[in-house]
């Protein structure tokens, strides 16, 4: 993919997106790996499901857009996201669940603790991503990032300011949404960041709460052992 200070006009209202898609690629695999480290209990279907899911519906949707076909591409991102978001929901009920029955050992409960706190990381800053000033391909239709869901710092600075810093045509990418849900998620509030619209606010309170009941089931669990 071409870069934002290099991409052509041209390209980017042919709805070319300024950036690799080879994160998100990667966060999927993550993701469905993640599942692979909860014990039978928690898991929505057979162990490995997610992440075959994952690699099934990568494929068609890698060749959607290497051919141009980007709404295709899309629609299979927020199904394959879709999917991932129950399965992490359904296993953090089922977390719920089991705790107070002590079915899960100490070393499974840590571990599964740990695998649903980044699952969430990663889940929303993918929601975020897809989401922000109508996802990837309606951002890179212009140079530059001037309007969306979240006020990042960049967004603030003067245009004198931002031709010193070399960041004149700056676009969020991944890492920057990536940075928000750990934050998020860390801090249970943005940053440096700020929330302007209504759904944005909304995801960031369900993920500050998954987040948030992964720390107390498992800081519960951790003084009942002790």
């Amino acid at each position: 993919m071409t870069a934002v200070n290099d991409a052509s006009h041209e390209d980017l209202d042919a709805g070319d997106a300024p950036e690799p898609h080879w994160p998100i690629v990667l966060t999927m695999l993550a993701l469905g790996s993640l599942y692979m480290a909860l014990p039978e209990s928690l898991l929505l279907g057979p162990r490995g499901l997610q992440l075959a899911f994952v690699c099934v519906m990568l494929i068609p949707s890698l060749f959607a857009l290497r051919i141009g076909h980007h709404e295709a591409h899309r629609r299979m991102g927020f199904l394959t996201l879709g999917i991932l978001t129950l399965s992490m929901v359904v296993s953090l009920v089922r977390l719920v669940h089991a705790l107070p029955m002590h079915t899960e050992t100490p070393m499974q409960l840590l571990r599964s603790a740990v695998a649903l706190w980044t699952s969430n990381v990663l889940v929303f800053a993918q929601w975020y991503w897809r989401l922000d000033a109508g996802g990837p391909f309606e951002r890179g239709r212009t140079l530059g990032h001037k309007d969306g869901a979240f006020l990042f710092p960049q967004m603030t600075m003067s245009e004198d300011a931002r031709r010193l810093a070399g960041e004149e045509n700056w676009a969020p990418t991944f890492v920057d949404y990536l940075f928000l849900a750990f934050n998020t998620s860390t801090a249970f509030s943005p940053t440096d960041t700020l929330v302007l619209t209504r759904w944005s606010k909304v995801l960031m309170m369900i993920q500050s709460l998954i987040s948030l009941a992964v720390i107390v089931l498992l800081a519960g669990r951790v003084v009942n052992i002790f």
